[in-house]
């Protein structure tokens, strides 16, 4: 079954159409390459001509098919009074094939003409043995090497440009997938800081305001309102916190909220659980203090989140919070009661483990959650392992 051939290309059709009329017209005028002495009579250039613009149609389509045939053509010429005008559309074919061939004929078609160029020189030479015959030589390296060596300038800078165009795609790809990864990293922060920063208080609330409802007792009331109203009031000025950091222009992605709560806060955030109902034990071992930024946010973040969850859903008892050096390490462990939990209680989305988790990961530590077995029953554990780099020990900021 033979091949479907390609239309040829609109440039090619209009290169064919001025050659063959330019060479009709020299030939009208009389303007041929050699006055006399060829073998054939005026007439028969039309035939060399007619043939190489026919070629020129290829010259896109099939380069290397119609480089061949027009050096046969190119050589019945000679046999004609010959015309310019099929001398130059050979010369065409030459550097097509160079630019549009494939890689091998782009390195082998101008080595192939540049050896010709040599071999008629040097056997022109030879056999008239006079120095006219160098312009032999000259004019068959003007018309096979020139152009083939034109093609391949040609073809280098394209292929350059082409290389230079991919390179800046891909460094526009990679700038959007970084901005997208700094987007979702941004995102997904603030996320964490807007849960850690009002679960606690919500949580509070909703447990507080429940009792209230469910019991007639206006001591209770009283004093649910009262958790109410504190809770309220803290959680509005952390998102007032939170939103200033939001509207903040000055462009660090980096930047941790105002006054970061750090390990010497653990205090008072037990106490604010103990307020909230939570029977809280703390525990803090020597050598946590003066700890990087981001491990201290990141400690206190992951206690607050446990005592949240322990409001939450821990049944009657103690909750445990202890934190403590290792070597290289600050270990965070809280522990809560865990069972079947008696009156009101507040539901969960799990986005609490998530952040903790993501926390922990962020500075390449280690982190474990899940119910355990204890002396005075189950128990629910939190512990992470943040590592601490000594050099970096008294380091705030």
């Amino acid at each position: 079954m033979p091949l479907p051939l390609s239309r040829p290309h609109r440039d090619d059709v209009r290169i064919a159409a001025v050659g063959l009329l330019g060479g009709l017209l020299l030939w009208a005028l009389g303007l041929t390459n050699s006055q006399g002495g060829r073998v054939l009579g005026d007439g028969w250039l039309l035939v060399p001509l007619c043939a190489m613009a026919g070629l020129e149609l290829l010259r896109r389509t099939a380069p290397q098919a119609a480089l061949v045939l027009g050096t046969l053509v190119v050589i019945a010429d000679q046999f004609t009074l010959g015309s310019l005008a099929t001398t130059l559309m050979f010369t065409d074919l030459v550097y097509a094939a160079v630019l549009y061939g494939t890689p091998a004929a782009a390195r082998r078609i101008p080595v192939t003409t540049a050896l010709i160029t040599i071999a008629v020189t040097l056997g022109f030479l030879a056999w008239f043995r006079r120095p006219e015959a160098l312009l032999i030589g000259v004019v068959t390296g003007l018309v096979s090497f020139a152009p083939a060596a034109t093609g391949v300038l040609v073809r280098n800078h394209r292929e350059a440009a082409e290389s230079a165009r991919l390179r800046a795609e891909q460094t526009a790809l990679l700038a959007e997938m970084d901005r997208t990864q700094a987007v979702v990293a941004e995102r997904a922060r603030m996320a964490r800081e807007l849960h850690d920063m009002v679960a606690n208080h919500l949580s509070a609330i909703a447990i507080h305001s429940t009792a209230a409802i469910s019991l007639d007792d206006p001591r209770t009331t009283q004093q649910a309102l009262t958790v109410i109203r504190e809770n309220s009031v803290e959680g509005l000025a952390e998102m007032r916190r939170l939103i200033g950091i939001l509207r903040d222009d000055s462009g660090d992605s980096q930047r941790e909220p105002v006054a970061a709560p750090t390990l010497d806060g653990l205090g008072a955030l037990v106490e604010q659980s103990r307020t909230n109902g939570l029977d809280v034990a703390l525990t803090v071992g020597d050598g946590v203090g003066g700890l990087p930024a981001p491990i201290e946010l990141a400690a206190y973040r992951i206690v607050q989140e446990s005592l949240t969850n322990a409001l939450k859903h821990a049944s009657h008892g103690t909750a445990s919070v202890a934190v403590h050096r290792t070597d290289g390490a600050l270990t965070v462990w809280v522990t809560s009661p865990y069972g079947d939990l008696d009156g009101p209680r507040a539901p969960g989305s799990g986005a609490g483990l998530i952040g903790m988790r993501e926390r922990t990961a962020l500075l390449h530590g280690t982190f474990e959650a899940g119910p355990e077995s204890g002396p005075d029953g189950k128990i629910w554990q939190v512990r992470a392992e943040l590592p601490v780099d000594p050099a970096d020990e008294g380091v705030s900021e």
